[in-house]
Order: structure tokens, then sequence, then C-alpha cells
């Protein structure tokens, strides 16, 4: 698992999840068929961090989050699995729908966000601002098995009578760099198509930015510049070499999005301290 540690210096050893993927769902195709046999088997536990992101927490409590008039800000998590970070953000007065391909991830989802909705940990707070949430603001959840590039479940994103709208939070950890690099640039469009309106944001926590752009995954290694070349510069978002990648941040901005800021977030998980950031997003300013 040497691979998996910023600076190691140690030769590259393919994780037990890397090798499940190289052996039987190397394809687009397969990708769906790989999660969801990793989350029948138990198996979950190779990339389950078991909390809410810190740096999210951190943003969200960090300001109030603009929202659409006379209704609570609707966020989405996709590649939710258990759903930390949906809980934590309906803790915080989101609507949060988690989505995930396997209805095993659901399910487990599912029985975690009851737990927790009735009597949450301290981990879905920064430290002192439990009471700044009380029980009558939460949001709801609702958790989705779906494909994230079909549009099938958006039509569960709406209460009777409304239109989707897109979201006013959509939130990445660790969904793209469980994909593919071939499916980065409908991963960027779909970004495109569900985020809101200004305000709404785009959040991308960049992990991992340490891994060998020429090891393979998942997790796939990242970059700003896949980031940037993705959302803002029309780009696959597909290089091998760090020099190309950050040859992208120079491309005009021709994609769906804009990046609105960049930041290194004073707490993450362990994985990615000293490397993570947070890219925020947004519809772009014609």
């Amino acid at each position: 698992m040497t691979s998996n540690t910023p600076n190691s210096g140690e030769p590259f050893v393919p994780t037990k999840l890397i090798k499940h993927f190289q052996a039987n769902h190397t394809t687009r195709d397969a990708q769906t068929s790989g999660w969801s046999a990793l989350w029948d088997s138990q198996q979950n536990d190779l990339w389950d961090r078991g909390k809410p992101s810190p740096a999210l927490i951190d943003l969200i409590e960090s300001a109030p989050w603009p929202s659409r008039e006379r209704r609570r800000p609707k966020a989405l998590v996709p590649g939710c699995g258990k759903g930390y970070d949906v809980v934590m953000l309906a803790l915080h007065g989101f609507d949060v729908y988690g989505l995930d391909v396997s209805p095993t991830g659901v399910e487990t989802a599912r029985a975690y966000a009851a737990k927790q909705l009735d009597a949450p940990l301290a981990h879905n707070y920064g430290e002192g601002n439990r009471e700044k949430y009380p029980k009558d603001q939460r949001g709801e959840v609702t958790f989705m098995a779906g494909d994230f590039f079909k549009r099938d479940w958006e039509g569960k994103c709406v209460r009777e009578g409304e239109t989707f709208e897109g979201f006013d939070l959509i939130y990445d950890y660790t969904f793209l760099c469980a994909l593919l690099p071939e499916m980065r640039r409908d991963w960027g469009r779909r970004m495109g198509e569900l985020l809101g309106p200004q305000p709404a944001k785009l959040v991308c926590l960049e992990f991992p930015l340490y891994k060998d752009l020429k090891l393979p995954g998942p997790p796939w290694a990242l970059r700003e510049g896949i980031y940037y070349d993705v959302l803002a510069g029309g780009g696959t978002g597909v290089f091998d070499n760090d020099e190309a990648a950050q040859s992208a941040l120079q491309r005009p901005n021709k994609g769906p999005l804009e990046r609105v800021a960049r930041i290194r977030p004073s707490r993450t998980y362990p994985q990615g301290e000293g490397t993570d950031h947070l890219g925020i997003w947004q519809v772009k300013s014609w």
C-alpha cells in the first residue's frame, strides 16, 4: 500500500482495491459492477473513512450557505458511500441527496443516517459549533441507487409540482478519483448539468494530489490542472505527467464552470494532510 502514502520513496505495490479492478473491472461498463461487488461482499472498508469530511465541515460552518428563496439549500453527494457527508450536510440545514451505484451501499447509508439524524456524533460538527445547528433546522436526507451519468434519478430530487433546477451544492471527494480517467470529461459535463445557477457551488476536495499520475487506480491520481482542464478548459483531464497537467491551467475557459476559489483546508483526512485542496466552482458567467 506504499502507493497510497505521499512521498514514501518506496516501490509501488498495488492495493487490494486496485487488484480487484485490474482483475475483472477494467472497462467503463464494468465500473458499476466492480463497486457493487465490493459492497455486496462487505469490503467497503477498503475506502471507508469513518466520518464526514473535516474540510467540508469547516467550509460549511464558515459562512451561511446561499440558497434559493423559500426553501432549504439542496445538496448532492455523488458516490456517497456510507453517507457520512450526506448526514453532516443535513444536520447543517441542507436537503441532501446521496447517490451511489450500489443498492447495498444505499441501504447501508440509510441505516447509518437513521442513527445519526436521531443522535448525531460530535464528528459531524466543528469544535464548539454543535449548538449552532438545532434539530428543528435540520434538512431531509434521500439516498438513491443510480448512475451519475444517467438522468433517470433526477426526478427523485424534486417535490411534487417542482421542476428540476439543479443543486445549490455538489460535493466531490473520492468520486472523480474513483472513475477511470477516460470518464473525466463526462464527469465535468454532468457537473455542469447538475449544478444550479449562481450562487450554487461545486466543491471538490482534490485528492490524491500526491500520487504519481502514471500509477493505476482507484484512487486515480489527480492534479489541480486536471480539475481545471475538465471543468473550465473543456478538455479530457487525462495527463501522464505533472508538467502537462500544470500547463492545462493556462487554457482559456471554454468549459461549463469557472473556479472562484482554491484553498488548502486546515483540517482534512490523514491520507491527504499536507496536499489536499478545496476547489470551489460555479456556473460560468458569460
